[in-house]
């Protein structure tokens, strides 16, 4: 065990553990705190529902705004000042909401201004990491080892997930003011891994593919570029059905079949605990075929595991229909954002990060309302009905689409990273 760890370490530039066990301590303290969002702007600001939505909705169209603007700004000024920007930015914007219940008193209307423009500035700065990140991620590693990079780095965010909640549970029953505390501490604790121990990869604009002045910065490029269109045009439609996941499937569950939240809360973890332990594995397997293929199987194994719940009516089939969709979710999202960074030019690549981070976004807020739609107005049972249907379609289009695009490792490009990886290593 030692020896493959050892193995496994010598694979990547030093670089990148660094973002690694950074992510470990940043999705945790996110952890700590999101979960118990809602009940903090309810029972501790004295918010109603309404507000609440409103302020979730603030916070849902600036990120989809960030994703855009970050992914520029990652392109124009480089990965490390946008993630120092968004690290430290975010983290005042954490510790300043935390504060909100003890130290604002203003009328209802002036506290929910003030904490509308904290989850504004929360928003901006929590989306421009992605594409930087993602970017920096792309800019280190080869094409062959970059979907299992970003398997790595998925991994090690879902265990932070998991962790995170179980301590701040027990410390939001203390004081949140200490919860959001910590979690502020946390992100600045990246932030100074980052400025210590990360170096600037954005690739030079005379190494890109003949790209210069106001061609490299068009986003025409990105919106014409149409095995990427097409690409993201399918995996919206992958997105619509897994945001039903958090959505309308534990309503569905309770509702038909008298499902409780701590059996959904089995279900969960079983996903959670599926990613931790498999994902790595699982990405390596696929890194022997295409791309589009394994997301064409991936787009498979979500139709079976979306569709089962509108066919099986008993707990122990749901886990199975489960597991078999999160097989799908383990072969999808680091195959995805190795795509992305394969068919991205060196110059472009937070741009592409940006708009592919966008496409995700409106994937999860699309789906809750048509999910929802169906619900009241038909049977859920047809939501079922239409996740095998919608992804079986997606599945066929990615082998429709692999006929296009050649396999993702192309030697010059790679002769190019692996030299620039070697050096940053």
């Amino acid at each position: 065990m030692l020896t493959r760890i050892e193995a496994m370490w010598r694979e990547y530039p030093r670089q990148f553990w660094t973002l690694f066990f950074g992510s470990l301590i940043n999705a945790t303290g996110g952890g700590l705190v999101f979960p118990f969002f809602s009940l903090y702007l309810t029972r501790r600001i004295g918010f109603s529902m309404t507000e609440v939505g409103i302020i979730f909705a603030a916070y849902a169209a600036i990120s989809m705004a960030a994703q855009l603007v970050g992914g520029v700004l990652v392109d124009r000024v480089g990965r490390k000042p946008v993630m120092l920007f968004s690290l430290f930015g975010n983290a005042a914007a954490i510790l300043c909401m935390g504060l909100t219940a003890p130290l604002v008193s203003a009328s209802a209307s002036g506290k929910l201004a003030f904490v509308f423009v904290i989850v504004v500035f929360m928003g901006l700065t929590g989306a421009i990491f992605g594409p930087a990140v993602n970017a920096m991620i792309a800019d280190l590693i080869g094409s062959a080892k970059r979907s299992q990079a970003y398997g790595l780095l998925r991994v090690v965010q879902n265990l932070g997930v998991a962790i995170g909640p179980a301590i701040g549970g027990f410390i939001a029953t203390r004081s949140y003011v200490v919860l959001f505390a910590v979690s502020a501490i946390t992100t600045a604790i990246y932030g100074v891994i980052i400025a210590l121990r990360a170096r600037e990869t954005r690739p030079p604009v005379a190494v890109a593919a003949g790209l210069t002045g106001r061609q490299e910065e068009s986003w025409g490029r990105v919106l014409t570029d149409q095995p990427f269109v097409l690409f993201a045009g399918l995996y919206l439609v992958m997105a619509v059905v897994y945001s039903q996941m958090n959505t309308t499937l534990p309503v569905f569950l309770n509702k038909s079949y008298s499902v409780t939240e701590q059996w959904y809360g089995l279900l969960m973890s079983l996903n959670a605990a599926m990613v931790v332990l498999f994902q790595f594995p699982i990405t390596r397997f696929t890194d022997r075929f295409t791309r589009t293929a394994m997301m064409a199987l991936g787009g498979a194994f979500f139709a079976v595991g979306f569709g089962m719940f509108g066919f099986v009516g008993v707990l122990p089939l749901f886990f199975l229909a489960q597991a078999i969709w999160t097989v799908g979710e383990m072969l999808t999202s680091p195959v995805s954002q190795a795509f992305v960074a394969d068919v991205a030019p060196e110059t472009m690549r937070g741009r592409y990060m940006g708009v592919f981070g966008l496409v995700w976004t409106i994937g999860y807020g699309a789906g809750p309302l048509l999910g929802g739609a169906v619900m009241d107005q038909l049977d859920g049972h047809y939501i079922w009905y239409a996740a095998f249907a919608l992804n079986g379609l997606a599945a066929l289009g990615f082998l429709a689409l692999g006929r296009r695009v050649k396999r993702s490792a192309a030697p010059a490009a790679d002769l190019v990273e692996s030299s620039a990886s070697s050096q940053l290593a």
